[in-house]
């Protein structure tokens, strides 16, 4: 192998904090490079200096052994280096064809050569496997279609080095099969990679060499093979890290949630519920196990009151509901951790204090009139203590809650839904895209929520942290109830079967 990309020393540093430390690194044509580290370990910041979003404090970039400085992302474009960001950079309202040529830097003027361009993209889908729709729009093709235009269109533009973030996150099994084996056809060819994943079982399966990043630094570049898993986690985080076994619980009795025969566009198998029942009892975590899109979101969005049930009932501590309303459900003791953090349960605008409050600002703890004027010392003090409550990583509580790492993201999210003092707890997906670290602080907190009598729903694509933190398991299948069973020694085999609808 010949040396594609090396840096030297680089550091990156905003006001006082230090994201990144005398980095050194070095990528080989033709190799699958992973970089591993918790949330806030400073893998982004790395790969924005890459791209030419951010500029290091100190340090040296050298591609193909000449030394550059990658002022700006057309800039990396031009160097040959491309990235597939963890949430896309498409535009929704143009085609798969008019994303993959936009910006064209062949176009003369105002003029492309739509046919010549298009056979070009043609004959390098057809080269890789792809099977792309290019006079479909975005918003009609799937989450790993989009996948495929990001990387389709990072090739297009002449991509030597392809920096993938997170890149499995919202895939199926199939189609991360399928990812690799397209990244596998571009190793072949000499192209590099780098691979951004907190799956350790991906991470040992794909890479050529795995380097780990811990609080801004490097603390070692490992060969495939070199360390197992558990190796790696502890090169991670520091510390040694032994596996966590959550002890199950009988809940007391009380219900906190009743679920009676419940529908909603039941003729809908993957965006309905059909004729639902169940219950969630304080002191319990009830996870459902079931294949991503069999109504998972439409069960979460009534139990908070976003969507309103067409058939059913729903009662909150023995008091059936009438209006479906999210500030009536919050106000009513119900928590709620969504999906998607950043669309659904984060203003990223505003900052990490704000974000704390957000519930809250009419109380008279951080408001005078009923919200009209906000306390803002209160306020600040506050989210300082949640900061270090809940080791929310920042530079300030000022920042923008947009700056954070996915996991410290998750904190904030965490801090404000635990804080508010529930009766009921609906997470959803509370752990997708973290590291092991972050991982584990969130389950021991929704375990300490459990503890504290309040009542848990569990919403996990995550098979093996279903059956790691539920007390009881429902299986979900086109919007069924398919099954019920103990967290004690669960049956796998049959809870299985279930979740493929037999």
């Amino acid at each position: 192998m010949s040396e594609l990309l090396r840096i030297e020393h680089i550091s990156k540093r905003f006001g006082d904090f230090y994201a990144n430390r005398d980095i050194g690194l070095t990528i080989e044509s033709g190799e699958i490079h992973t970089l591993l580290g918790e949330n806030g370990a400073g893998k982004s910041t790395l790969m924005n200096i890459l791209i030419g979003l951010y500029q290091p404090t100190e340090g040296k970039i050298f591609l193909r052994g000449k030394e550059v400085r990658i002022e700006s992302p057309s800039q990396a474009v031009n160097l040959g280096i491309g990235m597939v960001h963890q949430h896309f950079m498409l535009v929704d309202a143009m085609t798969v064809f008019e994303n993959i040529i936009l910006g064209d830097r062949r176009a003369k003027g105002l003029f492309v050569d739509r046919d010549a361009r298009r056979k070009e993209i043609e004959d390098l889908a057809g080269r890789y496997g792809f099977n792309v729709q290019l006079d479909r729009l975005i918003t009609e093709i799937s989450v790993g279609e989009q996948q495929r235009v990001e990387i389709l269109k990072a090739l297009y533009r002449g991509a030597e080095l392809l920096i993938l973030d997170e890149p499995t996150a919202a895939l199926t099994d199939i189609e991360v099969e399928g990812l690799f084996e397209v990244m596998e056809k571009l190793k072949a060819e000499g192209k590099s990679i780098i691979f951004i994943s907190h799956k350790m079982r991906e991470v040992l399966h794909i890479s050529d060499r795995i380097t780990i990043l811990r609080a801004g630094e490097n603390v070692g570049t490992v060969e495939r093979g070199e360390l197992d898993g558990q190796g790696l986690a502890n090169l991670m985080i520091g510390r040694e890290l032994s596996e966590s076994h959550y002890e199950k619980h009988e809940p007391d009795g009380r219900t906190v949630a009743v679920m009676d025969h419940i529908s909603y566009h039941k003729d809908s198998k993957h965006n309905g519920l059909n004729d639902v029942t169940m219950k969630i009892h304080a002191g319990e975590i009830v996870g459902i196990a079931g294949v991503d899109g069999n109504g998972q979101t439409q069960l979460a969005q009534i139990l908070t009151g976003v969507i309103a049930p067409e058939e059913g009932s729903l009662s909150l501590k023995d008091s059936r509901v009438s209006a479906f309303d999210p500030l009536e459900f919050i106000r009513s003791g119900t928590a709620h951790v969504p999906e998607d953090r950043n669309l659904q349960g984060l203003v990223s605008d505003m900052s990490i204090a704000d974000n704390l409050v957000l519930k809250r600002t009419e109380t008279e703890q951080f408001s005078r009139g009923h919200g009209l004027l906000l306390k803002r010392k209160a306020i600040s003090s506050y989210a300082a203590d949640m900061a270090e409550k809940y080791d929310i990583r920042c530079r300030s509580i000022e920042q923008d809650v947009r700056s954070l790492s996915g996991g410290n993201q998750q904190k904030v999210i965490l801090a404000r839904e635990m804080e508010s003092g529930p009766d009921l707890l609906v997470v959803a997906h509370p752990t997708r895209g973290l590291d092991i670290g972050a991982t584990r602080f969130v389950r021991d907190q929704m375990v300490a929520a459990r503890d504290r009598g309040v009542g848990v729903l569990l919403i996990s694509a995550d098979f093996d942290e279903i059956l790691e933190m539920s007390d009881r398991i429902l299986v979900l299948f086109e919007g069924q109830i398919m099954g019920e069973y103990s967290g004690k020694n669960p049956p796998i085999d049959e809870i299985s079967m279930a979740m493929t609808g037999k």
